[in-house]
């Protein structure tokens, strides 16, 4: 699963040829969540409520980008890196 980006101890991944809705994967500390790139919501699993508010913020900053990356990963492209919060 490639990393598209990773800020504030956040991990951030997309996988290849994933279902819809289109969507990208947060980890923090053992803790994993599913986020709606459209909705801006966590689909499935869970993050720390500071963490999430990082996650769904970056989200929303690169929502273009991540679904740019959402069909470069469709088409099993290389994926672009995302700036991380800072």
């Amino acid at each position: 699963m490639p990393e598209i980006s990773s800020f504030l101890g956040i991990r951030i991944t997309m996988y290849y040829s994933e279902h819809n809705p289109p969507h990208f994967h947060a980890e923090y500390s053992g803790n994993r969540a599913i986020v709606d790139i459209m909705r801006g919501c966590v689909i499935e699993g869970a993050l720390p409520g500071k963490q999430l508010k990082f996650v769904l913020a970056w989200g929303e900053m690169h929502k273009d980008e991540l679904l740019e990356n959402w069909e470069l990963a469709k088409a099993r492209q290389v994926l672009k890196k995302i700036i991380p919060l800072v």
